[in-house]
């Protein structure tokens, strides 16, 4: 997954260095939750509570034909939630790499940005916070039974209106599809689902 980050960083330089593609700054608030299975004993199927979080990072659109574009970046994505009927909350932290296919007509003097697509994200932090343990890193063998894996990848959706000067807001949404459980025994499972608002600003490119 690390080679996989670096790779599209040079990828995103090398359209930069072209002067083809848009590219711009994204952050806003990210609510999230996390769909498990099995997180303790037997313990069946929960939607956690709502956890709030940050995203933020650089984007890039990179011309196809008219109107359609590669939608792609390098993001930092809060993620997480809280156990419903207890007092424990986990909070994860990923680089994340969306790869989506862009419709951008104009509408008004503006354009509507409608894009969809997949997206790859490496677990660079993570905690589990409750009173009786203190914090624990998921990624560490002292998480037990909640460790979780560092990659994750799922679909993403983001619905926006980009203004003539360049100032972009937004609305997205991501569908984690892998299980992101490390110990997979009892059929535990893990799957992170988040949404939130942004704001931009695109710079430069047609």
């Amino acid at each position: 997954m690390k080679k996989l980050l670096l790779s599209a960083a040079a990828v995103l330089v090398a359209s930069l260095s072209f002067g083809q593609a848009k590219w711009g700054i994204v952050a806003g608030p990210q609510f999230s939750s996390i769909a498990s299975k099995n997180a303790v004993l037997n313990s069946g199927k929960e939607t956690s509570s709502i956890l709030t979080g940050i995203r933020a990072g650089i984007t890039v659109d990179i011309p196809l034909a008219d109107e359609f574009y590669i939608g792609t970046g390098l993001l930092y994505s809060g993620k997480g939630g809280k156990a419903k009927n207890s007092d424990v909350k986990t909070t994860l932290s990923y680089l994340e790499l969306p790869l989506h296919f862009m419709f951008k007509p104009e509408v008004g003097s503006g354009k509507l940005v409608l894009s969809a697509g997949p997206y790859f994200a490496y677990g660079v932090g993570g905690k589990i916070k409750n009173t009786i343990l203190g914090d624990l890193n998921v990624y560490d063998d002292e998480a037990l039974l909640a460790k979780q894996k560092r990659f994750d990848a799922g679909v993403g959706i983001n619905v926006g209106y980009e203004m003539p000067m360049g100032l972009y807001f937004g609305l997205n949404t991501d569908l984690g599809l892998v299980n992101t459980a490390e110990n997979t025994d009892n059929d535990r499972r893990f799957k992170n689902t988040s949404f939130g608002v942004s704001v931009g600003y695109k710079f430069g490119g047609r």
